[in-house]
């Protein structure tokens, strides 16, 4: 009578050439998900920060009659997908005291990944001296492919239209709105969102 030989010894070429077939196909799937899923977090960033900066411009505003100007900060251009640190200026020392966001008292916590910018308006019914609606935007390259995901808010209609995205970039946003995915229109007024329909999806 035969008995079966039991095979000894580890997996066979064939075998091993499976399981590393289905790892790569596998990681081929869920590398590019997971990469997504780290741009999108990032992109929160300045969806969080300028809605930090309308409540200080209307906190400013109750208080004062008047929104103000944030000059483009951090200065040299928007990030690339390295963070930045915020400068640490002495906000009772020019020109740092003439900056909106020393003003109305905003800074974010550390690091950023986005420039931000607050350019106010005056419209014809405002009190001479004030300006009584803004914009403010936020400009990163998070991925750096060279296109940049912008965010931005458009407070009342500013007849001097939106300010081109800090950096000189030029203007993404409009004076007419943010994005509207249902209108496919930058309609939005009042809301933060993503100056086109790539911002925040397909770009980062």
């Amino acid at each position: 009578m035969k008995t079966l030989q039991t095979r000894r010894g580890g997996f066979t070429l064939i075998e091993l050439m499976i399981v590393v077939a289905i790892i790569g196909i596998l990681a081929a799937i869920a590398i590019p998900n997971f990469i997504r899923f780290q741009l999108r977090a990032k992109a929160s960033e300045g969806k969080t920060n300028l809605k930090a900066i309308v409540v200080a411009q209307e906190g400013f505003r109750a208080e004062f009659s008047t929104y103000v100007n944030g000059t483009a900060t951090p200065v040299g251009g928007p990030p690339g997908n390295a963070k930045v640190q915020w400068p640490l200026t002495d906000c009772s020392v020019a020109p740092a005291s003439t900056n909106g966001f020393c003003i109305t008292g905003w800074a974010p916590e550390g690091e950023v990944f986005y420039q931000y910018e607050v350019v106010a308006g005056a419209s014809p019914m405002a009190v001479a001296g004030t300006f009584d609606v803004f914009t403010a935007d936020a400009v990163s390259d998070i991925d750096n492919d060279g296109t940049f995901n912008q965010w931005g808010y458009v407070k009342g209609v500013d007849p001097t239209g939106l300010a081109a995205v800090p950096g000189g970039i030029g203007p993404a946003c409009a004076a007419s709105g943010t994005w509207d995915q249902a209108a496919m229109a930058k309609t939005l007024l009042e809301t933060v969102g993503p100056c086109d329909g790539v911002s925040g999806q397909s770009v980062f």
